[in-house]
């Protein structure tokens, strides 16, 4: 006998159809409500083009910098040359390649000549940082800063004070006796006014003068 109402009876076949549908319906919503309640499924991590995790890691840093305590906040991946000009305001020590091939960043970690570019902060705490703006004496230029100016050993002085941290460096290394243990010992120092033989002068002049000066400590 005819129903009024069979034709709105699903069949087996319009069943599996109904099912499947709802299904697809009830996994996107759900999807989609588990990425509203979790923002980290929704915004994926920020990465480089490398594909590295660029979020930065702050941490508090305590330096000894030219003989004074300076402390701040800074990521774990800061350099120490960014320490000092972007933290301390030490912007004496310069930034030229920022590779560690032209010797503009060079400072003084325990008396020994680093490039600040290639040096992790955090690396250096505990240990005796000097710059140039901590090579003089209380109204006294080190000897090295004023045989450079006796010799005229800079032009556009961009890359001098890299220069005369390890000219400093290379006398009390012991690595100055003549003028191509100098040249030798001075190569990771660019200069591109080539200044190279008024530095060499001032360098030979200067280690005179040093080795009756007491020197401050940590240069």
């Amino acid at each position: 006998m005819h129903q009024p109402d069979d034709k709105f009876k699903p069949g087996r076949r319009s069943f599996l159809g109904y099912s499947a549908g709802a299904a697809s319906v009830a996994a996107v919503t759900g999807c989609a409500s588990m990425a509203a309640d979790n923002p980290m499924a929704a915004a994926p991590p920020v990465t480089g083009e490398a594909g590295a995790d660029t979020q930065a890691v702050q941490m508090p840093m305590t330096l000894e910098v030219n003989g004074q305590t300076r402390r701040f906040y800074g990521d774990v991946r800061l350099s120490l040359l960014d320490a000092l000009r972007e933290k301390l305001e030490l912007t004496g020590s310069k930034k030229g390649c920022d590779q560690g091939q032209c010797g503009a960043c060079t400072v003084h970690v325990d008396g020994k000549r680093v490039l600040g570019c290639l040096t992790l902060a955090v690396t250096v705490q505990g240990r005796k940082v000097t710059t140039i703006e901590g090579l003089a004496s209380p109204g006294r230029l080190h000897p090295m800063q004023q045989a450079f100016i006796d010799h005229d050993a800079f032009q556009c002085g961009y890359c001098t004070p890299g220069q005369i941290m390890s000219a400093v460096a290379i006398v009390n290394e012991g690595h100055a006796k003549n003028d191509n243990d100098i040249r030798e010992s001075m190569s990771g120092n660019l200069c591109r006014c080539a200044a190279y033989p008024n530095i060499v002068d001032a360098i030979n002049d200067a280690k005179v003068k040093m080795a009756a000066t007491p020197s401050p400590a940590g240069s």
